[in-house]
């Protein structure tokens, strides 16, 4: 289950609320500098969602989900407690395993980059929304594939609290929140690719010495010993990294 988030929607006071002209062009650049600054993708959302309540006409919360085939929905990063409601099953949700029902409007984004709830008591309330006290939503895509969408939901107390100016300024944010996400998701996978690798190299150093076979040999008998276990071979390479220092773990033997 991926990591959540709570934050507070305080930070970023230097950014112009609700900008327009040469003002957002100004607070876009700034939202995008605080984008691609963060490290990994947890600290992009944790930040977008921040930025989004002080970028959007009449946004008090926003919320970063992923909704995925068959209606689950599930909480990445949250502003505060009031849209916290996607991840905690005592709000009453539907989805079981910390996820839920999204509301129906949501099922659109699968074909749609954008969608607007004007009213979440148009029809009578009883949804997911009306139920929290938020009248108006302002969600778009960030991320789709054929098994789940990346969805940043901008939320108001009002109906019909955003109109198309919120919706441009909202689609110009995500595509900049999309790229620092991707950007940030790469520089993790490459993060842990050397810390793999490198994992990988200590434990058949440690197999040659062990086995006095040489380098080829030692990575054979570390690939055949992770196949033979079900076992992924980063895995299998730190429990003997660890078994070697003292930390623990079965190491590899030969069969």
């Amino acid at each position: 289950m991926p990591k959540r988030f709570v934050v507070a929607a305080s930070e970023f006071t230097d950014l112009p609320r609700f900008p327009v002209g040469f003002e957002l062009a100004e607070a876009l650049t700034a939202a995008a500098r605080e984008l691609h600054g963060t490290g990994t993708p947890d600290d992009t959302m944790h930040t977008a969602v921040t930025l989004a309540v002080r970028l959007l006409p009449d946004a008090e919360h926003a919320d970063i989900s992923e909704i995925q085939r068959g209606g689950r929905l599930r909480s990445l990063a949250w502003t505060d407690e009031t849209v916290r409601f996607a991840a905690e099953p005592r709000h009453g949700g539907h989805g079981g395993h910390g996820g839920h029902t999204p509301h129906p409007d949501w099922e659109r984004l699968w074909t749609t980059p954008v969608v607007r709830t004007g009213d979440s008591e148009a029809d009578g309330g009883g949804n997911v929304l009306s139920g929290l006290g938020l009248r108006s939503a302002l969600s778009l895509r960030l991320r789709a594939d054929r098994r789940r969408l990346t969805v940043l939901t901008a939320y108001a107390r009002k109906p019909q609290a955003f109109d198309e100016d919120a919706t441009r300024i909202g689609r110009l944010f995500t595509a900049h929140v999309s790229l620092a996400l991707d950007s940030a998701t790469v520089r993790e996978q490459l993060t842990e690719a050397m810390r793999t690798r490198d994992l990988i190299g200590q434990a058949t150093g440690i197999l040659m010495e062990r086995l006095d076979i040489d380098a080829a040999g030692a990575f054979e008998s570390l690939v055949k010993a992770s196949q033979r276990e079900n076992v992924k071979l980063r895995d299998l390479a730190r429990r003997i990294v660890d078994a070697n220092s003292g930390t623990g773990g079965r190491g590899v033997t030969e069969r």
